[in-house]
């Protein structure tokens, strides 16, 4: 009999999933319930043992078979042994999955959400009714603009990381520029406001060294996946590459101090959230300043500009003159096209 007298908080969506499995009548066993959940074979073993004696599920193993069946055919696991904290946190994990709508995995998570949900959505059980799914409407995502990705991009770069193999695809870097031959060595597929990114080792010919890049996946055409295998290099992890930036996805490998004055509103949202391990916020008369160091520098770049008036680059130099030049340049774009609009007028 199995020594547990309570659901493990952690066990509860893997045995609902492995009542859904059963009730379909597919006669599974430890090991492909192991291997399709991504867990061990002795975890599933308790599982059963638990969902047996202490849920009075009536489990019996089919030798002919070699897998699990319910002796009364009408069994389901009862939505009661869900509390309401994990009812909540399935809610929001469906809300957040909608972040994802647009990508190769989404139909595939949402279907294994919807199949853990499915005993304790059913008619009559404790926690189901739209007034104890309050969170459904009342905790959301909104929606924000995404990319769609080509499911064979997709597919082909998750079996590269799976199996270390190296990719080859064409990618265009810059706006209206060409589509050039890329060889990369995948380590890892990042997501960032809305969009997903490819990041790797680009091998580069004619005797220049390989260096870590970011490829958007929106960008890759013609990719193919080759034989040649490789092993992956002691820092191919991007969150280790940034070490202490929580600014998104940006490749560089010069890090910077950065100092930043920030105020209004903007001094509100900069105060509110953590940019950087080891940032220092003053507080100013007229607002706040920012200081931290990070390898990120068109993200610190595009969060100054995305503040408008309200935000003042005081260092590094560089961050500086390109704040300056992005406002010289806006300026001289506002007047040319106002005076080919005052031109077509007359």
């Amino acid at each position: 009999m199995s020594d547990r007298k309570s659901i493990p908080r952690t066990a509860l969506a893997r045995i609902y999933y492995i009542d859904r499995e059963i009730a379909a009548g597919k006669y599974p066993n430890t090991s492909t319930l192991a291997r399709d959940y991504e867990t061990g074979t002795a975890t599933i073993s308790r599982d059963i043992e638990y969902m047996r004696d202490m849920l009075a599920a009536p489990i019996e193993y089919d030798y002919t078979r070699k897998g699990y069946y319910y002796t009364e055919k009408t069994f389901r696991l009862p939505g009661v042994f869900a509390s309401a904290e994990d009812m909540l946190a399935l809610g929001m994990a469906r809300s957040l999955l909608s972040l994802y709508r647009d990508t190769p995995v989404y139909a595939a998570a949402r279907n294994l959400l919807d199949s853990i949900a499915a005993p304790l959505d059913k008619p009559g059980a404790p926690a189901a009714g739209a007034g104890n799914r309050w969170y459904e409407d009342r905790i959301i995502t909104p929606p924000v603009p995404s990319i769609s990705i080509v499911p064979d991009v997709w597919r082909i770069i998750c079996e590269g990381l799976r199996e270390n193999r190296v990719l080859c695809f064409d990618y265009r870097a810059v706006w209206k520029g060409a589509y050039r031959p890329r060889v990369v060595r995948p380590c890892q597929l990042l997501f960032d406001n809305g969009a997903w990114y490819l990041y790797g080792v680009s091998e580069v010919q004619g005797g220049r060294r390989d260096s870590f890049k970011m490829f958007a996946l929106a960008r890759i055409r013609n990719i193919t996946l080759t034989e040649k295998r490789f092993t992956l290099p002691k820092n191919w992890d991007y969150c280790g590459h940034m070490k202490g930036s929580f600014l998104g996805v940006y490749t560089d490998d010069k890090k910077r101090r950065f100092r930043i004055a920030f105020y209004n509103d903007a001094a509100l949202r900069i105060q509110e959230r953590r940019w950087a391990a080891g940032q220092r916020v003053t507080e100013t008369p007229g607002g706040l300043t920012l200081e931290f160091t990070s390898a990120q520098y068109g993200k610190v770049l595009e969060l100054v500009l995305a503040s408008g008036g309200d935000a003042l680059p005081l260092e590094p130099p560089e961050l500086v003159a390109d704040w300056q030049e992005n406002l010289r340049s806006a300026l001289k774009r506002d007047r040319q096209s106002r005076r080919e609009n005052n031109l077509a007028k007359e």
